[in-house]
């Protein structure tokens, strides 16, 4: 009976694979603190995040500089994408202490987010 019980549920797994593969479903990669950012479809990369973490605005009409005084919205999604890394910008800590990740905040806001709110490895994200 066990060899029965056990067989059935192997078959049940291997079927649940093969559909899966069939259907073209990928999973994502798992979370950790280790784990890179990961490239998307139109130049996004996922990433790995703290929900609710704030997304800071940019310094006048220059886009290629946060903000760090001005919060213009919120990421409550994990993974969320982003654009692009920008280094050398005010210090927020973390492994990468100035870098910051350009993103669209959940209410449609441009902006950045701080490195240290990204759990995910960013140095493969691109630079912007």
């Amino acid at each position: 009976m066990f060899s029965k019980v056990r067989t059935a549920g192997i078959t049940a797994a291997v079927a649940a694979t093969a559909l899966a593969v069939s259907l073209g479903v990928v999973a994502a990669p798992s979370a950790s603190a280790a784990d890179n950012c990961w490239p998307g479809e139109s130049n996004r990369w996922y990433c790995y995040n703290v929900p609710g973490s704030p997304v800071y605005g940019t310094v006048g009409n220059n886009h290629l500089y946060p903000d760090p005084s001005t919060i213009v919205g919120y990421m409550n999604s994990n993974p969320s994408w982003f654009y692009c890394k920008e280094d050398g910008q005010a210090w927020v800590g973390g492994p990468h202490p100035n870098r910051w990740l350009m993103t669209v905040a959940d209410n449609g806001q441009l902006g950045f987010m701080k490195d240290t709110a990204i759990t995910s490895e960013t140095d493969p994200v691109r630079d912007c």
